[in-house]
C-alpha cells in the first residue's frame, strides 16, 4: 500500500495511529489533521495534576508527537467532510487532501449545558488544555464549585478542588458516582468524597442555572438552590461524526467498523479512539464504544497497521482487553473489560478495612469486568482471566483459595468465606 495515508484527528489515537504506519514500513505521504493547534497531548492530567497546578501544558505533550519521520502535521483547521466518491477529506478551509487509506480519529467533545441560564460566564466543561486552564483560574481558595454529574471527570475534578480548597457540591440524577461501578462500589466512592468534604447531591438533577451574567447559583429538581462561583459541566461526551453526515458511513453512537477497526461500509476508511465503535467479544459480540486512554493507544496502533493490509481479510482484529484509571483522593481506581456491561458486580477480595479491593463484573454468567480499588498488582491476574472468559465462578473460587493475594499486613476477607 503505496498511496497517501490522511488521519483525521491529532490526539492520542491519531498519534500512534501515525507511529503504526510508520513502524509498519509506510513511506509514502503521511498527513494528519487535527482541529486544535497544538500536537498530541495527553488528557487524563487535565483533571488532576494540571488543575491542581503541579504541572504546565508543556508538561502534557506526548512523547515523540514531533518526531514521525516526514508527517504532514495540519493542525488548527478541523476537517468538514469526507469525500469517499473522490477520495478525499475537505477541511474547514476548503482545502482537500486525497487519500488512499484514512483513519478516522476525531474523538468526542464535552457535552455543554443546554437549558436555562446557559451562556452564562463561570460555567465550564473540562475536555482540552485551554479548558482545564480555564477551570484552574476559576478555583480560588475558599470559592463554591458545583460539579453536575458524578462521573470519572466530575469525580476527578472534584477531588482536585477540594484538594485546593474550594467548597465543592456534585449533583447527579443517578443513586450514586461513577454509575458503572455499580451501588456498592458507586457507594464506598460516595463515602470517599463524603469524607473529605464534599457535598453530594445524588437522585435529583439540575434544573437551571442562574446568575445576572456571570452564575451565582444551581437551581435543583428538588427545589434547592445551590451557590456558586463556578460550574463544572460533566455530563458525558458526544462523538464528532456530525462532519460525517453525508459520507454514507454508518453512525451510531460512533462510526461503526467490524473488529480490525475497518469501517463496515468501506475498506478504505479505518477508525480508532473514542469515536470507534465495534463487536467487543467481551460484551457478546455487541457493538460498544470505549472512551478511555489505553483502548485510544491500542486502537490507534492497530488501526494503523491495518490501514497498510490491502485486503481486509487479513486484517487483524482487536483482541485487547479495555483498561482505565481514575485517582481520587488517595484512592487509585482501575479496571479492565466493560463494567458498564455487567449486569452483578460481586466483590471477590478485599482488605478488612475496605482501603484495597477487587470486584468481578458478570453479564448472563460471563464475566466481562474487574474493578481494583489501591489494588494495581492483582488486576493483572483479573485480566488474564477476562481474556482466557474464565467463568465468574471459577475466578471468585481461585480467589477466596489465596486469602492472602492483596499482600495486606492483614489477611483480606474473600466472597464467600
Amino acid at each position: 500500500m503505496g498511496g497517501p495515508v490522511v488521519i483525521v484527528g491529532a490526539s492520542l489515537a491519531g498519534l500512534r495511529a501515525a507511529q503504526a504506519v510508520r513502524v509498519a514500513g509506510h513511506e509514502g505521504d503521511l498527513v494528519i489533521v487535527g482541529a486544535e493547534e497544538h500536537l498530541p497531548y495527553t488528557r487524563p492530567p487535565l483533571s488532576k495534576e494540571l488543575l491542581r497546578g503541579d504541572q504546565e501544558a508543556a508538561d502534557c505533550a506526548l512523547p515523540g508527537a514531533d518526531a514521525v519521520p516526514g508527517a504532514d502535521w495540519r493542525l488548527g483547521t478541523p476537517a468538514a467532510r469526507l469525500d469517499r466518491g473522490a477520495r478525499e477529506v475537505v477541511l474547514a478551509d476548503g482545502t482537500t487532501i486525497a487519500y488512499n487509506r484514512v483513519i478516522l480519529a476525531t474523538g468526542c467533545r464535552a457535552r455543554t449545558w443546554q437549558g436555562p441560564g446557559a451562556g452564562l460566564d463561570g460555567v465550564f466543561t473540562l475536555r482540552d488544555l485551554g479548558d482545564a486552564l480555564a477551570l484552574r483560574t476559576a478555583l480560588q481558595a475558599g470559592g463554591r464549585l458545583v460539579v453536575v454529574g458524578a462521573g470519572f471527570v466530575g469525580c476527578e475534578v472534584a477531588a482536585t478542588a477540594a484538594h485546593r480548597g474550594v467548597h465543592v457540591t456534585v449533583v447527579d440524577v443517578a443513586p450514586h458516582p461513577m454509575l458503572p461501578l455499580g451501588p456498592e462500589l458507586g457507594g464506598l466512592m460516595a463515602d470517599l468524597h463524603r469524607a473529605h468534604g464534599i457535598d453530594l447531591r445524588l437522585g435529583t438533577g439540575v434544573r437551571a442555572l442562574r446568575g445576572p451574567g456571570q452564575v451565582t447559583a444551581v437551581e435543583l429538581d428538588d427545589g434547592t438552590s445551590l451557590e456558586a462561583d463556578a460550574v463544572l459541566v460533566a455530563t458525558g461526551a458526544v462523538p464528532n461524526v456530525e462532519w460525517l453526515a453525508d459520507s454514507g458511513l454508518t453512525i451510531d453512537r460512533g462510526v461503526v467498523a467490524d473488529a480490525t477497526l475497518t469501517s463496515v461500509d468501506d475498506p478504505d476508511v479505518l477508525v480508532a479512539g473514542d469515536l470507534a465503535c465495534w463487536p467487543s467479544a467481551l460484551a457478546g459480540g455487541a457493538v460498544v464504544r470505549v472512551e478511555h486512554w489505553t483502548n485510544a493507544v491500542e486502537q490507534g496502533r492497530l488501526a494503523g497497521r491495518n490501514a497498510l493490509v490491502d485486503d481486509p481479510a487479513q486484517r487483524t482484529p482487536l483482541t485487547s482487553v479495555p483498561t482505565f484509571w481514575s485517582d481520587q483522593h488517595d484512592r487509585k481506581v482501575q479496571a479492565v473489560g466493560l463494567p458498564g456491561a455487567a449486569d452483578e458486580i460481586t466483590i471477590a477480595e478485599a482488605t478488612p478495612d475496605g482501603e484495597r479491593l477487587v470486584a468481578i463484573g458478570a453479564r448472563d454468567g460471563r464475566l466481562v469486568a474487574a474493578i481494583a480499588f489501591n489494588a494495581t498488582k492483582r488486576l493483572g491476574w483479573y485480566r488474564r482471566h477476562l481474556a482466557a472468559g474464565t467463568p465468574p465462578a471459577q475466578v471468585l473460587a481461585e480467589a477466596a483459595a489465596d486469602p492472602a493475594a492483596l499482600g495486606a499486613a492483614e489477611a483480606p476477607t474473600v466472597a464467600g468465606t
